[in-house]
């Protein structure tokens, strides 16, 4: 059984800081992924800056400090007959992943100094901010219990800790109908993990994998203490809190243990951080005699393995952003034979679970939105699949889960999510859920055969809800609905849903939420987030921090672009590859919709996007910098065509079904560079900014957003205000503390409100 966060199948985006909607460590058992909940928390970090800078106050009249300049030095690369200047390509530390060439650190640390000495004055104001951030933050925040086996386990800060504490206790037989098991006993409860003793002499702590073996006896648990996500993985006794001997370096995803707990599969990554091959680990054994049970010679490939939910399977996934392959092995025999279910194919994609006797198979090889399949476990080819639900072009099937007694699919139908059990008569069952516009998923389920299903909602309005559905009775049993210890009335807040004609009249689809007595005559501030990439879905979910603009005047919208996968497989395939720059105009139309409906006005609207999402602010900024009053990109992807040049580099191979191969196509060459938002920067007027990175970061490399804005200050013709920060110790998603999460926040927002002029005593 695999303790993780629900997944997010997504790319460069993936990491953020767990700041304003505190997910809690759940279990998965077959989505081992873990990562936060991308689209809330980055935005709710990307409010910050955004509102900071739309009106700043006599922008052409500045007593800030000079900022730093970066020092150009000679270095071109020829292309397809095409010489690339960039006199900034010394920023990228040529022994990488190690960082300690001095004059780049030199000029890191010159823009952190010139970022605090634009911030220093404005501390008391932070701290004010960061008061009301925390006051939405419940001080002892808790998951809701669930049980596995003979254990209930929980997960919780204790007094505003920055970390989780990981609990369990004995399950007692017949609470589950009740809800009693919900509720810790008097006696009893085993602290299995204090993180916060783990992160006690660490600048960046995460955790990774939390798994508990079989018997229950042991952890096995991985760490990343700089935010370069290459993990540390050792094993707990639970009985003793003794680590055993066993230790291995440079690991990722979560281990599978064998169904006898003495030993476990786990995923090694190379020296450009590539997930690239599977290990079997006896315990007591040293590391260097673990046994390739699979290795990918691909290098666009990356592995991953899980457990099936049936619990008799690892599924080991080797696949790119458009094609996969699967194999299985029986987890009472990891050295046993690797099955493979289907031999890869050029844009097949498909993904796997087990039920007693039979895997079921979400895939698209019949049509692009994906149909279900099932076959026999002794039958495991294409030719045997069966299908159960045809792929059409209204529904788009996103996920399975095959419990013994039901089959659960999750799917988007007209943008929305929802949730479709199969019983196992055939029979089947949707859930309904009570607004129009929501976000809803399944999560932590990790038992065979359970009696209910753990699924989470919420909307723009309402806030984080736990359910757990019974399958006998079809009922919904609230389980948790977030608190704002502060208060919070929803129905001080409306909710829009729009649809937007884009450049070519396709209908974007574009989430509003805004305070009832906001005046919509063009005259508020409006905050815009989008992010287009990799397929990931951006839904109308809540969120805390985003409060404190509603409160100040301003609409917030979600802009629903083509590549990610709102309204479907096809709306991820229009705006990637030769049809990326459909994701930047998309956001621009939804911008001029606003303006025109009298949301906002031009000037006043403040934009954001972290990773992908940085690349298509940046980009959008090229396109409007007039619709713009402000402008935040969090560890932004801007320096796309160098990238997608450089082989080196740790995703650039998986990133060329995504982006196009400019090494090999001139054309891709062309069309990337032709939007690319470091290589069209130009002289001319620039909006207010806010730039972020990561000096660990692995997706996004930190000289990325560091050469953006070195190029800018170097060719804006303006004085508005450019700020770069990097932070020093940690990766792609910013501070790893709780509360050092939530006074990032705090700062930003105080930037952005001084910036306007909003903000007040």
């Amino acid at each position: 059984m695999v303790f993780a966060k629900r997944k997010y199948t997504l790319s460069r985006k993936e990491r953020k800081a767990e700041v304003v909607r505190n997910e809690f460590i759940t279990w998965d058992c077959q989505n081992v992924t873990r990562s936060s909940d991308l689209p809330y928390v980055m935005l709710a970090a990307s409010c910050l800056f955004l509102v900071s800078s739309c009106q700043l106050i006599d922008r052409g009249k500045s007593n800030m400090p000079e900022p730093p300049v970066a020092q150009r030095i000679s270095h071109s690369e020829s292309h397809h007959g095409i010489r690339l200047e960039d006199p900034y390509h010394w920023l990228k530390d040529q022994s990488y992943p190690v960082v300690d060439d001095k004059p780049v650190l030199d000029y890191l640390n010159a823009e952190n100094a010139y970022f605090d000495r634009v911030m220093g004055p404005l501390q008391p104001k932070v701290e004010q901010i960061f008061d009301e951030l925390k006051g939405r933050v419940e001080p002892n925040e808790s998951s809701v219990p669930i049980k596995v086996r003979g254990y209930v386990y929980q997960s919780k800060y204790v007094d505003n800790s920055q970390y989780q504490v990981h609990l369990r206790w004995p399950f007692e037989p017949g609470s589950i109908a009740d809800g009693s098991y919900l509720e810790p006993p008097d006696e009893g409860v085993a602290i299995l993990m204090d993180e916060n003793e783990l992160a006690k002499d660490t600048e960046y702590f995460r955790l990774g994998a939390f798994v508990v073996s079989p018997d229950d006896a042991l952890l096995a648990y991985s760490t990343d203490t700089n935010g370069s996500e290459r993990y540390t993985l050792v094993v707990k006794d639970l009985a003793s809190n003794e680590l055993l001997s066993d230790r291995i370096e440079e690991v990722g995803g979560s281990p599978v243990w064998s169904s006898d707990g003495k030993s476990f599969l786990y995923v090694k990554v190379n020296e450009n951080w590539r997930p690239y091959k599977v290990l079997l680990h006896r315990l007591g054994t040293s590391s260097d005699e673990d046994v390739t049970l699979y290795e990918e010679s691909d290098e666009g490939f990356f592995v991953s393995i899980f457990e099936s939910t049936s619990q008799e399977f690892a599924i080991v996934s080797t696949g790119d952003h458009v094609s996969s392959e699967v194999r299985v092995v029986e987890l009472d025999d990891l050295s046993g034979e690797l099955r493979l279910i289907e031999v890869r194919q050029p844009g097949h994609e498909y993904d796997v679970d087990h039920q007693p006797g039979r895997f079921w198979i979400r895939t698209n090889d019949t049509h692009k939105n994906f149909r279900l399949v099932t076959t026999d476990e002794s039958a495991l080819g294409q030719s045997n699949w069966q299908t159960v639900i045809a792929g059409t072009d209204d529904v788009y099937l996103t996920s399975c889960q095959s419990f013994t007694s039901h089959v659960v699919v999750s799917a988007r139908e007209q943008g929305l999510d929802q949730v479709l059990i199969i019983n196992k008569d055939g029979s089947r069952k949707s859930i309904e859920f009570p607004e129009a516009a929501y976000s809803a998923y399944v999560y932590g389920n990790p038992e065979p055969d359970p009696s209910q299903l753990r699924l989470g909602y919420s909307s723009m309005v309402t806030p984080s809800t736990t359910y757990d559905y019974d399958f006998k009775t079809e009922e919904m049993h609230v389980r948790k609905v977030r608190e704002i210890p502060s208060g919070y009335d929803a129905s001080l807040y409306a909710t829009e849903r729009r649809m937007v004609s884009s450049h070519d009249g396709v209908k974007v689809p574009v989430s509003i939420v805004y305070a009832r007595d906001t005046p919509l005559d063009g005259s508020a501030p409006l905050y815009l987030y989008g992010y287009g990439a990799y397929g990931a879905s951006m839904d109308p979910s809540f969120g805390s921090a985003r409060i404190s603009l509603l409160e100040r005047g301003f609409v917030y919208a979600i802009a629903h672009i083509r590549g990610g996968s709102e309204m479907g497989y096809g709306w991820y395939e229009d705006g990637k590859l030769d049809k990326r720059t459909n994701t930047f105009k998309d956001f621009v139309a939804v911008a001029r919709y606003l303006v025109d409906e009298n949301f906002t006005s031009a000037g006043q609207i403040a934009i954001a996007g972290d990773s992908a999402g940085g690349s298509l602010v940046g980009a959008a900024t090229n396109l409007a910098p007039e619709l713009w009053g402000s402008v935040v990109a969090h560890v932004p992807f801007v320096d796309i065509l160098n990238t997608m040049l450089d082989t080196s580099l740790p995703l650039t191979p998986i990133e060329w079904p995504e982006w196009g191969n400019p090494i090999e196509d001139p054309k891709a060459f062309e069309y990337i560079r032709s939007y690319s938002p470091y290589d069209q920067l130009d002289s001319h007027d620039y909006p207010p900014m806010l730039v972020t990175a990561g000096l660990n970061d692995p997706r996004v490399t930190y000289w990325e957003p560091a050469k953006y804005v070195a190029k800018l200050r170097t060719l804006k013709t303006d004085s508005n205000l450019l700020l770069l920060k990097t932070e020093m110790s940690a990766g792609h998603g910013g501070k790893s503390g709780r509360m050092d999460s939530l006074r990032e926040v705090a700062e930003e927002y105080v930037f952005i409100l001084h910036s306007m002029g909003l903000l007040k005593n």
